[in-house]
């Protein structure tokens, strides 16, 4: 491996263990006690458009059935809150309680922190060429994921199809 990939590879590396610990730290230090899964599962029921497990579960990359255990704990702990749909009451929709609120402001305010910090002192061109990196690689997951999300054809010849369900 040339330096350069080595470097690149042991910095993202780096980079994304100390981020997942650092922000742990940081949210315990704010005093918050659920897990960082937990956490992330609330931001992604704030960013779901139609807020039902199985988009929840699809921006969380886990399956609904371990999506909806993990929901069923923060709807026993106060985070979330289960609402049937007023139009179709086979749906049901996860809402955020004022505790899951407080949590995720003091989340979003790890990641400004985080953000203003990588950006503080880079000129416009720099900012370009961070984004532009960044959007490599963030390209670079989204195509892996899409190949692993793809129906695997099974040689034995039986008709289901299995998909990857763990992150």
């Amino acid at each position: 491996m040339s330096r350069v990939r080595e470097t690149v590879n042991g910095l993202l590396v780096e980079v994304f263990n100390h981020i997942l610990f650092i922000e742990e730290q940081y949210m315990k230090h704010q005093g918050v006690t659920l897990s960082m899964t937990e956490v992330h599962i609330l931001e992604n029921v704030e960013k779901s458009e139609t807020k039902t497990l199985g988009d929840v579960a699809r921006l969380q990359m886990v399956t609904p059935g371990t999506l909806s255990v993990a929901v069923n704990s923060l709807v026993r702990k106060g985070y979330i809150i289960k609402c049937k749909d007023l139009q179709d009451k086979r749906v049901v929709r996860l809402l955020l309680s004022g505790k899951a609120n407080e949590v995720l402001r003091i989340h979003h305010q790890f990641h400004e922190e985080m953000v203003d910090s990588c950006i503080a002192d880079l000129d416009l061109e720099k900012e370009e060429v961070m984004i532009e990196s960044l959007e490599k690689i963030l390209n670079y997951f989204r195509s892996e994921l899409e190949k692993n999300e793809k129906p695997k054809r099974r040689t034995s010849g039986k008709a289901k199809s299995k998909t990857q369900d763990s992150v």
